[in-house]
């Protein structure tokens, strides 16, 4: 029986402060690959190099150098590290990093080559960071400027990669989708007009993978899909007893601000919104029993419910958490809170992790660093095992839901 450790992490903040936030980021992180011990871990980052990226390159060597040579990894004697560094290349950038390390007690594991067409044995640590595109051992692409006309220049996109261990098969997506550019116009109308160009996206990824040049096998796709809660619908319920108070610009008479006051209590401001301002007055509700009173409002996934599941969410928002190193569990007062970073999975993909004749205690759906600063977003990982002849999965009734 093999342990699967799969995680996404949006590691833009740390190179924007890697004196604070990388040591406290890699504690938090060896910690869970202690605590779970996997035979194979994928990590997929997104916003690898930050945001000023030509800046932070010297970053990204230490912080890769760090993975593969330090005391926690040791045991992983096998590695593949793809890191998308061609800055210049507007065409093609995506700023997406996939890691893999094996554990010296897998035996069998390769890797599908695209260009060959056929697996291959796996040996020796390897590093990938130019021209990803062409390299055989993976699939890159951008999404094309089209898609989200608002960014000059965006840098989403996806890599593919497929595995074969204990004889079971199954690729692994790291996947950036588009982002809310301002808040005011996502809460204009529900569903936003940015919930449509993450559909598209991601129906484009979903079509690339499951397309006929290759043999159809269980995915998973985990990475930051920048998924938001329905804006309007949340602040609806959030400031359902509150007056809208609209603040134009004197030159554009565009809506500038929005704020929310109660009815009575003093004219209390409950929320106040802007382009890249979400102020709400009680945090809580984002963290009391992991905000899963907000779940109803999580409603992007649900439009692939037919080709996409995912675990039970029992963990709080995942972004935007404070970059502040000393506020673990503070939200910025940018965007409203959601569960932008996630694992998500094939039906073949499910029938791998959860297993019909048993209660699997060993299957863990949850966050890195619950109570550290770890940047703006909290890593989020599944962890599962798969036992050899798991090629087959049969069908099962453990409590796994279609995404909602």
């Amino acid at each position: 029986m093999a342990g699967i450790l799969l995680v996404t992490a949006n590691v833009g903040s740390l190179f924007e402060d890697p004196e604070n936030l990388q040591n406290i980021w890699l504690r938090e992180f060896y910690q869970t690959v202690q605590t779970q011990k996997p035979g194979f871990l994928a990590v997929h980052c997104q916003e690898v190099g930050g945001k000023n990226y030509e800046a932070s390159m010297s970053h990204v060597g230490s912080f890769v150098t760090e993975l593969l040579s330090s005391d926690a990894m040791k045991e992983y004697n096998r590695a593949r590290v793809y890191l998308d560094e061609d800055y210049k290349s507007q065409e093609h950038f995506t700023a997406l990093g996939s890691f893999y390390f094996i554990h010296e007690s897998m035996k069998s594991i390769q890797q599908f080559d695209f260009t060959a067409k056929k697996f291959k044995k796996v040996v020796g640590k390897e590093t990938y960071s130019e021209k990803l595109e062409s390299t055989p051992s993976l699939e890159k692409e951008k999404f094309p400027q089209d898609y989200f006309p608002e960014c000059k220049w965006s840098r989403k996109g996806f890599i593919r990669t497929r595995w074969a261990l204990a004889e079971c098969s199954f690729d692994l997506v790291n996947i950036h989708l588009f982002h809310d550019a301002s808040n005011l116009v996502a809460w204009e109308k529900s569903p936003s007009v940015y919930s449509g160009t993450r559909q598209k996206a991601l129906g484009y990824v979903l079509d690339r993978i499951t397309d006929q040049r290759y043999k159809k096998i269980p995915y998973f796709v985990f990475g930051d899909f920048n998924f938001r809660l329905d804006s309007k619908q949340v602040i609806e319920n959030l400031c359902s007893t509150a007056s809208m108070q609209t603040v134009r610009g004197t030159d554009t008479n565009e809506v500038n601000k929005l704020i929310f006051r109660e009815s009575d209590n003093d004219r209390k401001v409950v929320l106040q919104l802007e382009k890249k301002l979400f102020n709400y007055v009680n945090q809580d509700v984002f963290r009391e029993n992991n905000g899963t009173s907000l779940l109803e409002f999580d409603r992007e996934p649900s439009v692939f419910k037919d080709r996409l599941q995912e675990l039970e969410i029992r963990f709080p928002p995942s972004y935007p958490y404070s970059e502040d190193s000393s506020q673990g569990t503070q939200y910025m007062d940018t965007r409203c809170p959601a569960w932008c970073d996630r694992v998500l999975l094939s039906a073949a993909a499910r029938d791998l992790v959860l297993k019909p004749d048993d209660e699997d205690k060993s299957v863990v759906y949850d966050n890195i660093g619950p109570t550290a600063c770890m940047g703006d977003h909290k890593p989020v990982f599944l962890s599962f095992r798969v036992t050899a002849g798991a090629a087959q999965p049969k069908a099962n009734t453990h409590k796994c839901c279609a995404v909602q």
